[in-house]
């Protein structure tokens, strides 16, 4: 039985009450919900904490799903919406100590070389993940959210549309122009992107 039936038949019975359905859902979709988070958020702990809030929002909201997406579509806009409320709630705070600014960060995956590849090889790898996780990073919390949805989770247009409450036409203008932008943010390095 595929899994989008699976989980039709689960968000039915967790909407007549079934808690052991929704934490069914819950634990079927929490590994792929924190890598979405992760990338959204770029650090272990806000990830934990985006996950933790997501599916908060997605027990309590349960019963008003309308499924008219499936539900893994619907835990990405809800998840693609706590990261947004998330960094609203920043931007309001807009301080940082100085013990932070100067910290290194230890939840950064560090690169290890893969088979065949020479010390030289590795670390322009490195490198190169370092700069594009840098550049899409500093793109506007939606045009994020459109590159990771597209390019890392591979979700269809249409699928983005549904999580984001979208038409397809706007999410396809949008994540062209995210596109342009990350392409603008790597220009700088053209060289270290040649073949």
């Amino acid at each position: 039985m595929p899994s989008e039936t699976n989980d039709a038949i689960l968000v039915e019975r967790a909407q007549k009450g079934d808690r052991a359905a929704i934490d069914t859902l819950i634990v079927r979709y929490q590994g792929k919900a924190y890598q979405f988070a992760y990338r959204l958020a770029g650090n272990m702990d806000d990830a934990s904490d985006l996950v933790a809030e997501s599916f908060v929002r997605v027990y309590s909201a349960m019963p008003r799903f309308r499924r008219e997406a499936q539900f893994s579509t619907w835990l990405y806009r809800i998840i693609t919406n706590c990261f947004l409320d998330q960094r609203k709630r920043e931007k309001n705070r807009q301080h940082q100590s100085l013990d932070d600014a100067l910290a290194v960060n230890p939840d950064q995956p560090q690169t290890t070389a893969t088979s065949g590849e020479s010390p030289s090889e590795a670390s322009e790898r490195g490198e190169r993940e370092r700069i594009i996780k840098a550049a899409v990073e500093r793109l506007p919390e939606y045009q994020r959210a459109m590159i990771v949805m597209y390019h890392v989770e591979s979700l269809s247009y249409e699928d983005i549309a549904s999580a984001l409450d979208l038409p397809v036409g706007t999410v396809k203008s949008r994540l062209n122009r995210a596109r342009l932008s990350l392409r603008e943010a790597l220009e700088p390095y053209e060289e270290l992107f040649r073949a």
